[in-house]
């Protein structure tokens, strides 16, 4: 024999809407200080690449892209020879003779920094 067990009913739960948002209303509008117009465009600030150290180092570099090595090997042969120089100027040196990206050379100019930084403390 088999028993049947009976369960009861679940309870009906009544669907409700959800509440409607209330209107906005505009704020009293409060006085806001006058702010200086954004230019329209950032002018680049020019970098001066005429150094013959870093002329040199562009050329290299070059030299090194037309023999089919890699932008690294053409970015680290640069560093070494502007490790000296401001970071603006190694990347500017980065895009003309490693023919980078400015975003592309500002990821090398790091990656050749740490790589430099890690050899001097071993």
């Amino acid at each position: 024999m088999t028993n049947k067990i009976t369960v009861p009913a679940a309870k009906a739960v009544p669907v409700v809407a959800p509440a409607a948002a209330k209107p906005t209303v505009p704020v009293a509008a409060t006085p806001v200080a006058a702010t200086k117009p954004v230019p329209a465009t950032a002018e680049p600030k020019k970098i001066d690449l005429n150094k013959p150290s870093i002329k040199e180092a562009i050329a290299q570099g070059k030299a090194i892209i037309k023999d089919g090595k890699s932008k690294a090997d053409a970015a680290r042969a640069i560093y070494a020879l502007t490790k000296d120089e401001h970071k603006e100027i190694i990347v500017a040196a980065f895009v003309e003779g490693a023919t980078l990206t400015p975003k592309g050379a500002l990821t090398y100019w790091y990656n050749c920094k740490r790589r430099a930084t890690k050899t001097v403390n071993k």
